[in-house]
């Protein structure tokens, strides 16, 4: 099967050149070549890599160039300014970039934006034109974020982290999955995928993670695992687990068939991204 990571953070170390925003709890560095060798080392092929907003705020430079570095590894995901009013010209422009695969939106309670906001309405009408999917952050306010999903029923949405707010470090918080039933909820809409992204940090056990598996069985009850996309969230959830823990558990797992293994941990992805990485 194909393993493709629906989520990672790609950076460079913070200089002149290129500084960062601010400075998260990751590591120094993780480049692009860094992160290359850290899938290959436990036989993931290819990762959607989503520019780090914390970091690099709407510029995608970094993206574009690690992409270019590595084009049969990662598709590229930038976040847009819905304060920009020519925030349509930067879809189509994005659009044209090799390697391009989406857009990102977020929509957490520090954003301070309701559902109807402007900004986010030409994004999501620009995404449209340009066949775009978004990707949408709220967690934490999801409640939002299904307010803004069905405000736009002809974009195509993907779900960030699973729709829970996930800690940067342990432990977990005390009802971790408080918000699941809004996320199964949320499952009704059909133009709506879920990242399975960043699981393995709402564990209250060690490593595999055992206690995710029952919550997670309800989220694929509900999505199917064609809208399911497997992904890490590393390197945010670096203080909590490592590249080849958030791996590991979701290969080995007995409660995956080979089908819903290969559908949840590439299939899926490559369909909602519509890109998959060119194996050697």
């Amino acid at each position: 099967m194909t393993i493709i990571d629906s989520q990672v953070h790609v950076y460079e170390a913070n200089t002149p050149k290129r500084p960062w925003r601010s400075v998260p709890n990751w590591p120094p560095h993780v480049t692009g070549d860094e992160m290359v060798a850290a899938m290959d080392a436990v036989g993931v092929d290819g990762a959607v890599f989503i520019s780090a907003f914390s970091m690099y705020g709407y510029d995608g430079s970094y993206a574009v160039e690690v992409q270019r570095a590595h084009p049969d590894k990662f598709g590229i995901v930038k976040p847009v300014d819905p304060d920009d009013p020519a925030v349509a010209d930067v879809v189509a422009e994005w659009k044209k970039t090799p390697g391009a695969v989406g857009i990102r939106i977020f929509l957490r309670d520090e954003e301070h934006r309701a559902p109807d906001d402007p900004g986010h309405d030409r994004i999501l009408r620009a995404a449209v034109r340009y066949d775009l999917p978004v990707n949408i952050l709220c967690w934490g306010n999801i409640d939002a974020g299904t307010a803004l999903i069905d405000r736009h029923p002809d974009t195509r949405f993907i779900l960030d982290h699973l729709g829970i707010l996930q800690p940067r470090v342990p432990p977990a918080p005390p009802q971790p999955w408080a918000d699941l039933p809004k996320v199964l909820a949320l499952a009704r809409r059909p133009n709506v995928v879920i990242k399975v992204s960043g699981a393995c940090t709402l564990s209250k056990e060690p490593y595999p993670f055992p206690d995710i598996w029952d919550p997670l069985a309800r989220i694929f009850d509900a999505w199917g695992f064609e809208r399911c996309l497997w992904g890490t969230d590393w390197t945010r959830a670096f203080a909590v687990v490592n590249y080849e823990q958030a791996v590991t558990p979701f290969v080995e797992t007995k409660r995956l068939s080979d089908s819903e293994r290969a559908m949840l941990m590439g299939g899926a992805c490559a369909k909602a991204y519509r890109w998959s990485p060119k194996k050697a």
